[in-house]
Order: C-alpha cells, then structure tokens, then sequence
C-alpha cells in the first residue's frame, strides 16, 4: 500500500511534510514523464519552503504554483476552455492553524490563482468570484495578463477532451501547522461562470492542524454534492490513517457517481492517497525520506 511506504520512509513524526497531486485523470503513455516530472519540480518548489522554516500554506502556494505555469497540467496556464473559449478558473487555499480561508472562482486573467487566495488568507471574505476577484488580484499585487494568455499551445491548437485534473497540496510546516490548497482550470466546454469543488473549503479541500489535511480532484459537482473534504476530516479525527480516510471518502462518492482522488495528511504527518480514476499523479517527501517519490496510480511501485 503507498501510504504503508510513506510511513515507514518517515519514520518517527516529521519535522515537515509535503505531498502534492496533478490531477485525477487517465494520463496518456506518452504524457507520463511530464507528469511525474511536474509533480516533482512542484514538490521541490514546497519543499524548500519547509526546509528553510516557511509556513505550510507557503510551501502548498509555492508547489501550487509551478502546477499552475505547467501546461501538462489543467491549472493556470494550460486550463481548460468554457464554451465561450475562455479559460475560467478557481482555487482555494486554508491555514489549519487559523483556520483562515482564501478562494477564487471563474476569475480571469491572473497568471497563479493560488496566489490570490493566499493574499486572501488574512482577510474577511473567504470567497471572491469573477471580476471582483480579479480586482482584488490586482489591488494586492498579483500578475495579471490578457485571458488568452493562459491557453496554451496544446490547447490553442486542439480542443481536448475533459479531463478532471485540478491540482492541490498538503503540506506540515516545522511549527506543526497544516495547510491544503488547490487550484483548476474548470472543465472543458463546461458553462461560464460554472464553479466546482476546488474553491469550496469542505468540498475539494480542508485542513485543520490537530487533525489534517486534504485536497481533492475529480468530477467537482459531485465532489461537492459529496462533501468529501469534509468526510475526510471527520475520518481522521475518528482515528482513520489517511489513506483509509480517503478511500472511505471514495466509497460514499458512488451514491452520486464520478471519479476523484484525493492526498490526505495526518496531524503528525502521516500520508497517503486513494483515486478511483485510473491515473492520479502523487509525490511526496517529508524530513525523514532519502528523496522524494512519485507514482501516477496507487498500485505503482514507486
């Protein structure tokens, strides 16, 4: 099992930890190496924060951010386009220890969603939409850009198929706090203005330091209509490992149908991943690894 891996690697309670994802998906053989790469230059990314006594929502900003400038995957530059050929997206992030919230959804023309939700972090509203999203980007120093400047080349030359695959990470900072973020570049051909589970806090992600961490990707409706975030807390604090919590999550998903896969953490920084898709790309490392590790499905030999 991956997370009997991840515990054993880490040993006793890690000083840090980090695990990022891109995307619950089915990832073509030719598609492989970028993921496992893209996951891992984010981890790097996080883990560097960590190591230098960064704060866990900075580290999962930090990872988050380098899934956004990949065009492998469907966040920021590279998203998916609505049915008005514009990218759309949506993010969220939480501090576990505050229990601060920052989100976005169907903002426009900023080049890292995630970072706007963290200059939201320490600010009353938890949820901005649309154009008063993107002022508050823009107010607080965030990159802006034209809107077509986050399609891709891929993109630009072929609509491609739906493909699901939101991004996040949880991270366990030196101090013991726990953050989860995500960020998605919506559906393809989906409605304007349509917002899934990725900025719900309960619904794509959640996290609270005495108990954990989650983020999730997958069919956003159903996620949310789900609460999975939340289920997945409610398991952790009842004692589950990460890994059962998620699958646990997954199990009550088929009363509404759909794929998802999420990375949990544990307080004492435990982690482990489940998915029902058939690719989810997942690395992780934490203080006590000799290096990072990456699988794109759960029954990978990394």
């Amino acid at each position: 099992m991956a997370e009997d891996r991840m515990s054993r690697d880490g040993g006793a309670r890690p000083g840090w930890a980090i695990i990022v994802h891109g995307g619950a998906k089915e990832i073509e053989p030719d598609k492989e190496e970028a993921n496992r790469q893209g996951c891992l230059a984010a981890l790097a990314a996080g883990q560097t924060v960590l190591e230098q006594g960064g704060g866990a929502h900075e580290a999962v900003e930090a990872a988050t951010r380098v899934l956004e400038d990949d065009p492998t995957f469907n966040a920021g530059f590279g998203s998916d386009l609505n049915t008005d050929g514009v990218v759309e997206m949506c993010a969220g992030l939480m501090d576990g220890s505050t229990y601060d919230i920052g989100s976005v959804a169907a903002i426009k023309g900023v080049r890292n969603p995630i970072s706007v939700a963290q200059a939201m972090l320490r600010e009353q509203p938890i949820l901005l939409t649309a154009e008063g999203a993107r002022r508050f980007a823009g107010e607080h120093g965030a990159e802006l850009c034209a809107p077509n400047a986050l399609i891709s080349p891929e993109k630009r030359a072929s609509r491609m198929k739906e493909d699901h695959d939101t991004v996040g990470c949880v991270a366990l900072d030196q101090s013991g706090r726990i953050a989860a973020g995500t960020s998605t570049g919506g559906l393809e051909g989906t409605h304007p203005g349509r917002v899934g589970d990725s900025p719900l806090p309960g619904c794509g992600y959640y996290a609270d330091s005495s108990i954990g961490g989650i983020a999730f990707s997958g069919d956003g409706e159903n996620i949310a209509r789900a609460m999975l975030a939340a289920r997945v807390i409610q398991a952790l604090e009842a004692g589950r490992s990460p890994e059962d919590a998620v699958r646990a999550s997954l199990d009550h998903l088929h009363k509404v149908g759909g794929e998802a896969g999420g990375i949990a953490m544990g307080s004492e920084g435990r982690m482990g991943f489940a998915h029902n898709s058939p690719h989810f790309a997942v690395a992780w490392i934490s203080d006590g690894m000799n290096g990072p590790r990456v699988q794109l499905r759960q029954d990978e030999n990394s």
